[in-house]
C-alpha cells in the first residue's frame, strides 16, 4: 500500500493537481486582502477569517474537490492505462485507495492553505492600510479546528465523486454531478432538508444550530467512509 500510494504522490508532481492545489487557496486570500484595501474601520480576525472558511466550504471546496477527483482520474483514463495497473502485482483495491487517499489528503493541504494564506492576506492588508488592521485575537488553534471537521463533513462528497470520476472514462459526469450538487446546495440552504446534501455538509459546521453541525459530521464523515469503502471494493472488482 506504502509503495503504491508513493507512486499515486509522484505522479500528482507531474499534474495540474497540485497547481489547483495552490491556486484555490491563493483565490481566498486575494479576496480578503482586496476587501481589506475597501475598507474604512477595522474588523475582528474572526469576520475576516470566517469569512475565508465560509467561502471555502460553501462554494470553493465542492469545485475543487470536483476538479481534482476528474484530474486523478484522468491520469489513467486519458492514456488508457488501467489494464496495466490492474496487471501489477499488487492488491486491486489497493490502487484505487492510494488515488482516494491522495483526494483527501490534498483537500487537507488546501485547507490548510486557505488558513495560512488568509492570515497572510490580512496581516499583508494591515501593513498596507494601517487603520484597517484586523483587531482582536487571532485563534488559529480554533480556526485549525473548524478546518478539520469541515474536511471531515466533505467525506461523502469526496467519496461520491471520486467513485464517479474513477468508473466513468469520460470526466463529464463527474463534472455534471458536482456542478449540479454544488448548484442544488447553494438552492437549499435555507431548507431543513439541504442539511442531507453531501455538498452541503461542509459548510453545515458553521451552522449556529447544533443539530446541523452533528448531522453534517455523521452523515459526512461516517457515512463518507463506508461509501469510500465502498466505491474502493467495486472499482477494485470491475474488470473494464
Amino acid at each position: 500500500m506504502l509503495a503504491v500510494l508513493s507512486v499515486e504522490i509522484r505522479k500528482l508532481n507531474r499534474s495540474l493537481a497540485l497547481l489547483l492545489a495552490a491556486v484555490a487557496p491563493a483565490l481566498i486570500a486575494i479576496f480578503a486582502f482586496a476587501m481589506m484595501l475597501r475598507s474604512k474601520q477595522p474588523s475582528e480576525w474572526d469576520m475576516w477569517i470566517g469569512s475565508g472558511l465560509a467561502i471555502w466550504a460553501y462554494f470553493l471546496m465542492p469545485m475543487c474537490v470536483t476538479a481534482l477527483t476528474a484530474l486523478i482520474a484522468q491520469m489513467e483514463h486519458a492514456p488508457r492505462s488501467w489494464d496495466h495497473l490492474r496487471a501489477l502485482p499488487v492488491p486491486r483495491w489497493t490502487l484505487y485507495a492510494s488515488k482516494a487517499i491522495c483526494v483527501i489528503g490534498l483537500v487537507l493541504v488546501m485547507s490548510a492553505a486557505v488558513l495560512g494564506m488568509t492570515v497572510g492576506a490580512v496581516v499583508l492588508g494591515g501593513m498596507v492600510k494601517p487603520e484597517v488592521a484586523a483587531v482582536g485575537r487571532l485563534e488559529l488553534a480554533g480556526y485549525a479546528w473548524t478546518l478539520i471537521r469541515i474536511a471531515v463533513a466533505a467525506v461523502l462528497m469526496i467519496a461520491i465523486q471520486f467513485w464517479t470520476a474513477i468508473r466513468f472514462a469520460s470526466f463529464v459526469p463527474g463534472l455534471v454531478l458536482g456542478i449540479g450538487g454544488a448548484f442544488f446546495a447553494v438552492v437549499a440552504t435555507s431548507a431543513k432538508e439541504g442539511v442531507f446534501m453531501p455538498w452541503q455538509m461542509p459548510v453545515n459546521i458553521l451552522a449556529t444550530e447544533a443539530w446541523r453541525v452533528q448531522t453534517a459530521l455523521t452523515l459526512g464523515g461516517g457515512l463518507g467512509l463506508v461509501v469510500l469503502a465502498a466505491a474502493v471494493i467495486h472499482l477494485a472488482r470491475r474488470e473494464g
